[in-house]
């Protein structure tokens, strides 16, 4: 592990705060040296600002975890790809051909490493003695730990095989132990222990976001620690039931003292006006002027946006999760646009519609909001936005990524709730979700299934890892609802074809499409969604978890014990 002390000192820069969101910047210092280190308040700072650096990437939160949701029955990789992404679209992983994940590994233990130097020289100064800003650098080094040790724990972690972590703090030999390989927890849930642990003590530190002054906004708060927490419990409770219990009582904590609640319009959720807003909890904190935060909006974008700016068109919806809504929820149109569906682009009026790539039928409009600003100008190119990057290899927005927000929590509590047996006390978390959608739908002692629908229709196209939902209730038993969720990571995956695809006012082609039921909803003009087929996929096999790179078994010496299933050699 020597590479990563290095990188964790080394990777350590200085961030500008003049504005929301600008600490973000990274100017480079120089690599500065463990003897010239820690020594005053702005060292902390650097290096607890160092610690959302990963946030931003294109490798993390920027793309490439998002590569693991085409395993889920919500995402159609529109453009086509090569190996890296379709073997862990079909589950079919080895650990040597899935290059998206090994990028995203080695930026959370590099991240996990910048947090235990922090905690470790945090930890030397006496509390009484611990400025403000250390003592709040602390608290983040312990949140950001945790966060990154949980990414990697449920993806790759089993009850039978945990996955590597150690904390500096207790080492008796730092200077030795600092270059040697971390240990292998024995299971996951001792890998869960530990993520607890850093976040009861990232929240006795951390301040609510409330608390905040604009400048930090996007750091480290008690609110994401407990929610964090929320997330782990209810990971855990896949290997030990008794965490639902330990879920309400942190929902209701966060409400009361993180004053978090519900914004009234669902569609406002996913504006740059909203991204401070009391449902925010946790986000990759981003800007377009400065190219700095995540470039999914963009990703999400069609390919060459119409032309009037670089889009990526990776991710698109599939006609599975349009038929998960009912024909009056209103997120479905806040979420996905159909042929035909109006939206404001560079200040223009436009219909939708998509000639490029793989056919679909449906685009994601959450992430829009930041195009919609600007004009189109005599060419039809996107100019004078300011909310996007000028760079469209790079395109950053004004529009924050939201990874875990408030409603979410609420899904969580009544998740909890009715794992428990207490389904008539989960309806006041789930009808409170419920009643946003305008959907009509009262819950009445609601069921699992009841819990699955509101989870897919709210959550569709973030960053709350789909595809994990539906791995933990497959394992979870063999009921109607546990069933469900196992075909639902077999099935192939549709779309809508029309007959011009270059014209918003097209008719669905019912000639070279079939008639299909979804969901007890028929449809006409359906295809296959390219390379988007059936697969198999066992509860708790192989492939429930990703394996460890083969490289990173070679450089363990054999200490990393690879996950059943998958060759270590």
């Amino acid at each position: 592990m020597k590479q990563i002390y290095i990188t964790a000192i080394g990777c350590i820069s200085l961030f500008c705060s003049s504005c929301t969101g600008s600490w973000l910047d990274t100017v480079k210092e120089g690599t500065p040296s463990e003897n010239t280190f820690w020594k005053q308040d702005s060292d902390y700072k650097s290096a607890s600002t160092s610690l959302y650096v990963t946030l931003s990437k294109e490798e993390t939160w920027g793309r490439n975890l998002f590569w693991e949701q085409g395993a889920s029955d919500d995402i159609f990789f529109s453009r086509t790809r090569g190996s890296s992404q379709m073997n862990l679209a079909n589950l079919v992983m080895d650990g040597e051909t899935e290059g998206s994940i090994k990028d995203i590994y080695n930026e959370m233990y590099k991240t996990m490493a910048i947090a235990n130097n922090i905690v470790y020289h945090a930890l030397k100064i006496p509390e009484a003695n611990r400025s403000a800003i250390v003592n709040r650098s602390l608290g983040e080094a312990y949140f950001m730990r945790a966060f990154c040790h949980f990414m990697i724990a449920y993806r790759y972690g089993r009850s039978d095989n945990g996955v590597p972590f150690v904390r500096y703090e207790d080492f008796d030999d730092y200077d030795t132990q600092i270059n040697q390989a971390w240990t292998q927890q024995p299971t996951v849930m001792a890998n869960y222990q530990l993520i607890i642990e850093d976040l009861q003590q990232a929240a006795s530190i951390l301040p609510w976001f409330i608390d905040y002054g604009t400048d930090d906004y996007g750091r480290g708060t008690k609110d994401a620690a407990y929610a964090l927490m929320v997330k782990t419990y209810a990971y855990w409770a896949q290997h030990d039931t008794s965490k639902w219990a330990e879920i309400p009582t942190l929902v209701d904590q966060i409400e009361t003292g993180g004053q978090r609640a519900l914004v009234s319009n669902f569609a406002d959720l996913f504006t740059i006006d909203n991204n401070w807003s009391s449902e925010y909890i946790w986000s990759v904190n981003s800007s377009g002027s400065n190219y700095a935060g995540s470039v999914f909006p963009g990703i999400m974008l069609d390919n060459k946006g119409w032309g009037a700016f670089n889009g990526w068109g990776n991710f698109k919806p599939s006609l599975e999760l349009w038929a998960e809504y009912d024909d009056t929820d209103v997120r479905r149109s806040a979420t996905i646009m159909q042929y035909g569906d109006e939206f404001t682009y560079f200040g223009s009026s436009k219909k939708f519609y998509s000639s490029a790539d793989n056919e679909c039928g449906f685009h994601f409009k959450k992430y829009m909001d930041p195009f919609s600003y600007g004009k189109l100008d005599e060419n039809g190119v996107g100019v004078d936005n300011p909310h996007v990057s000028t760079n469209g290899d790079r395109p950053t927005t004004d529009l924050n990524v939201p990874i875990i927000r408030f409603a979410e929590l609420l899904l969580f509590k009544a998740e909890a709730l009715i794992m428990q047996g207490k389904n008539g006390e989960a309806e006041v978390p789930l009808n409170r979700i419920a009643a946003r959608s305008q959907s009509g739908i009262v819950y009445a002692n609601p069921t699992m299934m009841d819990l699955m629908h509101e989870r897919r229709c709210e959550l569709a196209g973030e960053y709350t890892d789909r595809l994990m939902d539906l791995k933990r209730w497959a394992a979870a038993g063999t009921d109607a609802w546990n069933i469900d969720a196992l075909n639902k990571i077999k099935m192939a995956k549709h779309g809508i074809k029309h007959v011009d695809r270059s014209d918003p006012y097209s008719p669905i082609d019912t000639v070279a499409g079939t008639a299909m039921t979804i969901n007890g909803k028929n449809y006409t003009g359906v295809i296959d969604l390219v390379n988007m087929p059936a697969k198999d996929y066992q509860v708790n096999g192989t492939y429930s978890v990703l394996p460890y790179e083969i490289n990173q078994i070679i450089k363990s010496n054999g200490a990393l014990k690879q996950n059943p299933g998958y060759s270590s050699n």
